[in-house]
């Protein structure tokens, strides 16, 4: 594991937000981050401490939704949450033209264009949760509220309830 430079865009982003001081915490690994369990397993922390930044339409409009790498979207509560008619997953093509990121390296912010973003209520029952820094391979730390409040997102309740 080295430290590095997050994806320029993000780092822009991160510059504009006055939070130049998280390139030293940035983590970047020889293999892939790309799914929750992979960044978990190289970070060594739980997977409910990995943000993941997941696109999807509503009623055809680009949504980011915030979830903890232990649990899944329930599509039914973001279409509640939005008062959308239909929410669909979308293609890795349409998560680069929204955001400017590949899947697997999607931060949650400093996106190429603006979204609504919702984040689960879940992410914020722990101290720090890792999040992906612009491409599969970088990570960064953050305490779970602070990320809200970048990310601009709704605190919502959108997980998955096993029954």
């Amino acid at each position: 594991m080295t430290t590095t430079a997050a994806h320029p865009r993000f780092a822009e982003a991160l510059r504009e937000l006055g939070l130049d001081q998280l390139h030293t915490r940035v983590r970047r690994f020889p293999e892939a981050t790309r799914t929750a369990a992979e960044a978990a397993a190289a970070i060594g922390c739980e997977l409910s401490q990995i943000c993941k930044s997941l696109i999807f339409a509503a009623d055809g409009v680009p949504v980011l939704v915030l979830m903890d790498g232990a649990s899944r979207v329930d599509l039914e509560l973001v279409r509640r949450e939005l008062g959308a008619r239909k929410v669909t997953r979308v293609a890795a093509d349409v998560v680069r033209e929204t955001t400017g990121y590949a899947i697997g390296g999607v931060p949650p912010f400093g996106h190429r264009t603006r979204t609504r973003v919702l984040a689960d209520r879940k992410l914020l029952a722990h101290d720090i949760v890792w999040a992906a820094a612009g491409n599969p391979h970088v990570v960064f730390p953050m305490a779970p509220g602070d990320l809200v409040e970048h990310a601009d997102a709704t605190l919502v309740d959108v997980r998955e309830h096993t029954a």
